[in-house]
């Protein structure tokens, strides 16, 4: 069964919190995060980001990056801006994005649940992120970022959750882009000892959501303070990571989409009498064109959009993986047609989220920079915890998780 445990947050004093909250470090890249945190000294991008602060074209991945991380993480604490709770806590977080509100407990996740496979993963994880987020984590000695975990459904933690946000909550705020990020602390006894139950005794296993390298450096951070320690308990403050756990019913998956360079040399003549093998093509025109249900892809190429529904016997709906439309576009298109082969390698295929649009997709093409673009149908939650259950791994870029969780709303100390 699932660890949850309630712990002594660090969090930011209530007038400062709308400032500090950011989004995570891996959504923006090095000049964006410039551009966001602007001339706000407080935004946690310079803790998660902190080559902002440096030098442009500094190596991220240097001992210089990392210490300034340490060092702005310090400086907040130091001024007290960000405070530790007295007493361990658990943390109810809610996000309405699209008119759609989700509610999350913020806790601590086991480091053993992750080496034991109880908390489930349905992506693989690439050394050197892993390596960046490990040295993030060491330097800072605190998981600074929660990951993004979901739950079976579960009647009792909706109870309780309901419970606590009859209350007012701590935070509350709502970001640049429009979403509402709204906190509450749970510091009764008794509902976080209930919580602690539910999850150690009814909820068999917990599934990373978003967030598989912060997962995987934290877990993996704490493992060798554990080979480090002669003393080790088991009890200690590193057995145990943040994050954040929803509902899986609640969640929203939404496209992750791709878009290639060329068409390997053949002709759009050539390239669409191929398709025919494979899909059902049906010509939209130049209005932009939405995936209509799972197995159908929308692909824009030379201005005109088309609808292609893949023909039954290109996937498998009781494998896990072979039922994918990602599958199925690499199998049918990717590889045998373009030769694109490693997807998470290649220069000549590029992925966007669906948080963007399509318009984004349309646009990278006409510019020229692009060939041709494909539209996926979302993945579903079902889908995931089939594979994340069966141990398979999904293709690289395959879902998009919307909203993003905040950074820089509670941390968690390593000691």
């Amino acid at each position: 069964m699932a660890i949850l445990r309630s712990f002594r947050g660090f969090r930011p004093k209530k007038e400062y919190a709308h400032l500090i909250a950011s989004r995570p470090y891996d959504v923006l890249s090095s000049e964006e995060a410039r551009l966001e945190a602007g001339d706000n000294s407080y935004s946690f991008l310079h803790v998660i980001k902190p080559e902002i602060d440096l030098p442009q074209g500094i190596d991220i991945h240097s001992d210089e990056v990392y210490e300034k991380g340490k060092e702005n993480l310090q400086k907040l604490i130091d001024e007290g801006i960000l405070v530790q709770d007295e007493h361990p806590s658990l943390y109810v977080y809610a996000q309405t994005f699209r008119g759609k509100t989700q509610y999350g407990i913020a806790g601590c996740a086991s480091v053993l649940d992750y080496m034991n496979n109880v908390i489930r993963k349905h992506e693989l994880t690439r050394p050197d992120k892993e390596e960046d987020r490990k040295n993030h984590v060491r330097r800072t000695n605190f998981n600074a970022e929660p990951v993004f975990f979901a739950h079976p459904p579960h009647e009792e933690i909706d109870t309780v959750i309901r419970s606590v946000i009859s209350d007012k909550p701590e935070y509350r705020f709502t970001a640049d882009d429009g979403i509402e990020h709204i906190f509450w602390i749970v510091r009764d006894r008794k509902i976080i000892t209930r919580i602690e139950e539910i999850f150690a005794t009814e909820i068999p296993f917990t599934y990373v959501a978003d967030g598989h390298h912060r997962t995987a450096a934290a877990a993996l951070v704490g493992n060798e303070r554990k080979q480090s320690n002669p003393g080790h308990t088991g009890k200690e403050e590193y057995n145990y990571f943040l994050a954040v756990l929803f509902s899986a019913d609640q969640l929203t998956i939404i496209d992750y989409n791709r878009v290639v360079k060329d068409l390997n040399g053949l002709s759009k003549e050539e390239f669409l009498k191929k398709l025919e093998a494979s899909f059902l093509i049906s010509h939209k025109g130049s209005k932009i064109f939405h995936p209509t249900e799972r197995h159908n892809i929308s692909m824009y190429l030379d201005g005109e959009w088309y609808s292609m529904s893949a023909r039954k016997h290109t996937y498998n709906d009781d494998d896990p993986i072979a039922c994918l439309d990602v599958t199925v576009l690499s199998r049918e298109i990717l590889i045998p047609l373009l030769d694109i082969t490693d997807l998470r390698k290649s220069k000549r295929i590029d992925f966007v989220g669906g948080i963007r649009g399509l318009e984004e997709l349309q646009k990278r093409v006409d510019s020229g920079e692009m060939e041709a673009a494909f539209a996926m149908y979302p993945v579903s939650m079902e889908q995931l915890t089939d594979i994340a259950d069966t141990e398979n791994i999904m293709p690289p870029k395959t879902t998009w998780f919307e909203p993003k969780l905040r950074s820089g709303l509670v941390l968690h100390h390593l000691e």
